[in-house]
């Protein structure tokens, strides 16, 4: 039984480690070939999850030399891009098939 109470307990520490690793979530919307918002201010020196929500019919591509990562939104889905640590500083996104209009920041601090 005490076997069985250790077990669960380190799969509850594992769990706990595993949610802090992306405790915060920051959703950015496509919408109209544009995000919101287009500033996102994140702690730095921190994994974080961004979901993005592209409500446009058309797919958008998330892009972001400074971070280091691309992900294809489906129109009229979602996807998740986990980004960081990031060392304090301006890191920006773009909509790569809109990249006229479908512009934004990552601010760490």
């Amino acid at each position: 039984m005490r076997s069985i109470l250790v077990a669960i307990g380190v799969a509850s520490v594992l769990a706990l480690g595993a949610a802090a690793a992306f405790a915060d979530d920051y959703v950015l919307t496509i919408k109209d070939h544009r995000f919101t918002p287009t500033e996102i201010k994140v702690p730095a020196n921190q994994r974080v999850t961004i979901t993005v929500i592209n409500e446009d019919a058309t797919p958008e591509e998330f892009e972001s030399n400074s971070m280091k990562v691309e992900k294809m939104i489906a129109g009229k889905s979602k996807g998740v891009v986990r980004v960081g640590p990031l060392k304090p500083g301006h890191y920006p996104f773009v909509g790569e098939y809109n990249e006229a209009t479908a512009k934004g920041v990552v601010i760490a601090e």
